[in-house]
């Protein structure tokens, strides 16, 4: 075990990472500012949906928002030229963790990995080789690394890609439904619609999509089939980059295919003047209690949340429990609408209420559509009722790649007293 997770390789694909990881994440960041992201997402909504049990983290008031995320950005900057590297990595993470919680409409799980990897990073020496940590003698030079570090970035990368082929055994993806419904909405272009909606092409999406997220890791880690796989990751995230518009991860993914390499090859093709490493320099103990006590139990939750839905009654593609953090990437278009009654129980007048008003567009459909969604809104209208005795009443059908409607919430609940279950099914939401 020593011999192998602990013997000194190249730390170039470690340093190599670190700029990528900091430049991409900065441009996240300003990218967010530009696009109108943050201002639509954070600024402007009236309410915002957090994580549950997280409702007091919530956006900066005013235009605060915006100097947060400059703040994040100059934190990338700071990892990418290794600039008092561990203070920013730790901002960066602290800020990132209070994005990702604080709203959930924009769920994404490129947000998830990012948070992932930032937290790794918090751990690692990512800043003792081309970085003005070192040019500014804060640290002391270092050309090598662990082989554990590299281990620790392929592994979550399997785990990643591996649930992500496993979620995508289901009828409507096995018989191109869901692929057909997706590219639909990619583009507005004629032809290329026409290329899309041909069978033959999103039956291939569809399979090829499973067969590139089981074979891409083994694939890398073979040098013969290594050049290839590369090609076919390239191939895949550009693709996604242009048609699905999903930000920085398709080029965050194929950052990870560093550490699939050989190290000397990542030195000779970056760093031509740094002295080689002949052969791996066995026993390296540094951070060795992190590796055995903290990131292998942190590896070994992440092999274990996303099957947490098979114990959860009910299919998780329909009551979205066990969703988040399982690696269910864009696998189905879901569809809803909802609507709210409220009873005055001492008059017994039941009125509509209106939650598009103080909702973004977003916001409402998602509301339509997602059970934790609905139960933190109904806590909302009770505040909004405070002191008065009132019901809420819904009335919401959802359907799955343009199904049949179907009732998702019992519509005798009364959510002025509905409860929140954390961890097993709730009852209120009804299965099919």
């Amino acid at each position: 075990m020593n011999q192998l997770f602990f013997k000194n390789i190249d730390n170039s694909p470690l340093i190599v990472f670190r700029i990528f990881f900091g430049f991409l994440i900065s441009c996240e960041s300003f990218g967010a500012i530009i696009t109108g992201w943050v201002k639509r997402v954070l600024i402007e909504p009236k309410f915002t949906f957090s994580f549950i049990g997280l409702e007091w983290l919530q956006p900066l008031p005013g235009y605060g928002m915006y100097f947060y995320f400059i703040i994040m950005g100059l934190f990338g900057i700071a990892i990418m030229l290794g600039y008092r590297y561990r203070v920013a990595i730790i901002g960066y993470t602290i800020l990132w963790a209070g994005v990702y919680f604080m709203q959930k409409t924009s769920y994404n799980n490129h947000y998830y990995l990012l948070l992932i990897i930032s937290f790794y990073m918090i751990f690692l020496p990512a800043n003792q080789y081309a970085s003005l940590d070192v040019k500014q003698q804060r640290i002391h030079k270092q050309n090598t690394m662990p082989y554990w570090i590299s281990l620790l970035f392929i592994v979550q990368v399997t785990i990643v890609y591996f649930y992500a082929a496993i979620a995508k055994f289901y009828p409507d993806w096995l018989d191109g439904t869901f692929t057909k419904l997706l590219l639909s909405g990619t583009t507005s272009n004629e032809f290329l619609l026409k290329i899309f909606l041909n069978k033959y092409f999103y039956l291939f999406i569809a399979y090829a999509g499973i067969l590139f997220d089981l074979l891409i890791v083994p694939l890398l880690l073979f040098k013969k089939t290594r050049t290839i796989a590369l090609a076919a990751s390239l191939s895949f995230h550009l693709f996604n980059a242009i048609f699905l518009q999903i930000g920085i991860f398709p080029f965050f993914a194929l950052s990870f295919s560093l550490f699939f390499y050989p190290p000397e090859k990542i030195r000779k093709l970056f760093f031509k003047n740094k002295p080689s490493i002949e052969e791996p320099i066995a026993y390296n103990y540094s951070r060795k209690r992190i590796f055995l006590y903290f990131l292998i139990p942190f590896l070994f939750i992440q092999f274990i949340l996303p099957l947490r839905h098979h114990l959860i009654e009910g299919d998780v593609l329909w009551t979205e429990e066990g969703h988040r953090l399982s690696w269910r990437m864009m696998l189905r278009k879901r569809d809803g609408f909802i609507n709210f009654k409220i009873k005055n129980n001492d008059t017994g007048e039941i009125t509509s209420y209106d939650y598009h008003k103080n909702l973004s567009p977003k916001q409402a459909n998602t509301l339509a559509t997602k059970p934790d969604f609905i139960w933190q809104y109904c806590h909302r209208i009770k505040q909004e009722y405070s002191g008065k005795n009132i019901s809420i009443f819904i009335d919401c059908k959802n359907n799955i790649n343009n199904g049949e409607f179907k009732t998702l919430i019992d519509p005798k609940q009364d959510f002025a007293k509905a409860k929140w279950n954390y961890f097993w099914h709730n009852e209120w939401v009804l299965l099919h």
